[in-house]
């Protein structure tokens, strides 16, 4: 069934999330720590069987000099420098198997899957000592913009989109960033917080308009600010301060990079109207799809075809103008501080 607002009005729909005056301050300050560690990229191949795609277990230096792994795949058959693909993961998967989503890179790109910090089955630890989580990480250290997790996370993602650009295999003007629910959401930050982007794929973004989606769905991982808030009463204001600086509406404000969203109508987690409070405000060219029968996976393995179309087409406009996709998005590299790596075979 439906569990939001009617189409019409989901098209209408702005979020009341506060913009903090020193969001952008904020944040760039957040970066800047986190690039003052040299990436230090290590790239060992791992044996898969697979005889079209090599994996390779990277690990670059995140967020307080935290080590974070990713999955690296490439087209064995490769000539030139490829168009890259930065892909995040949703709650609690952590990067999962080298074998999973070997799709985009089947497909001619290098993809770049980041270990989220202290979830699932990776091997990325947030806290050092402590392993993986599952649950229970959408409030850790949420009493501060400082200590709160996803600040971490979306450093770590900022410096994912360094790593896969400072390979000699990767065209650093070209890297892309998709994700679907919290990987969405890390993606909608990444193309706030990164401005050359080529374009954000964000497949039922999670972690969008939280004065919303945390009292209108009753689902988890939404649920968890629900518990919290239930139990430390006198909290909500600095707690919804917290999560302004962490908001995929206030990310989507400033992204300028092409945005294409996907939605299903019967999504209970990530709701339609805050997948729509992201996509209404977001800065550049967007789009998006409606599922109105899907649920959470929104438009599924049909959403995935539509991204690598999308990308077949971004890429042959590259290739034939080799100029930035919107005018005012100026393909460089992200940080003059990362010298190109040399891949460790």
């Amino acid at each position: 069934m439906f569990v939001d607002l009617p189409e019409d009005q989901l098209r209408e729909y702005r979020s009341s999330v506060h913009d903090p005056a020193d969001f952008d301050e904020f944040w760039a300050r957040t970066i800047a720590a986190a690039r003052a560690y040299p990436l230090d990229l290590e790239l060992n191949p791992v044996d898969t069987g697979l005889r079209e795609v090599d994996v390779f277990d990277l690990t670059f230096t995140g967020s307080d000099a935290t080590r974070v792994h990713a999955w690296l795949r490439l087209p064995r058959q490769r000539a030139a420098a490829l168009p890259a693909v930065v892909h995040f993961n949703g709650y609690g998967a952590g990067r999962g198997h080298p074998l999973d989503d070997i799709v985009l890179a089947a497909s001619g790109y290098a993809s770049l899957l980041m270990d989220t910090r202290g979830q699932g089955s990776g091997v990325t630890e947030d806290i050092p000592g402590v392993g993986p989580a599952s649950k229970g990480l959408l409030t850790r250290g949420i009493a501060s913009r400082e200590t709160y997790y996803y600040r971490r996370v979306f450093a770590d993602a900022v410096r994912a989109v360094d790593a896969v650009r400072s390979l000699d295999s990767v065209d650093p003007a070209w890297v892309s960033v998709a994700g679907n629910s919290q990987g969405g959401g890390i993606a909608l930050a990444v193309s706030g917080l990164v401005d050359d982007l080529v374009a954000g794929f964000f497949q039922a973004p999670f972690l969008c308009d939280f004065p919303r989606a945390s009292v209108a769905t009753d689902a988890y991982p939404y649920r968890e600010l629900g518990d919290a808030l239930a139990q430390r009463h006198h909290d909500r204001d600095l707690i919804f301060e917290t999560l302004s600086y962490f908001d995929g509406v206030n990310f989507a404000r400033r992204a300028v990079a092409p945005g294409w969203f996907s939605i299903g109508l019967m999504d209970g987690i990530s709701l339609p109207s805050s997948v729509f409070a992201a996509h209404n405000a977001y800065r550049g060219e967007k789009s998006i799809r409606i599922w109105p029968f899907n649920g959470h996976e929104a438009g599924g393995s049909d959403d995935l075809a539509g991204l690598i179309s999308t990308l077949h087409r971004l890429h042959r406009t590259h290739r034939q103008h080799r100029e930035p996709i919107l005018s005012g998005a100026a393909m460089s590299r992200a940080a003059a501080d990362v010298p190109p790596q040399k891949e460790r075979q």
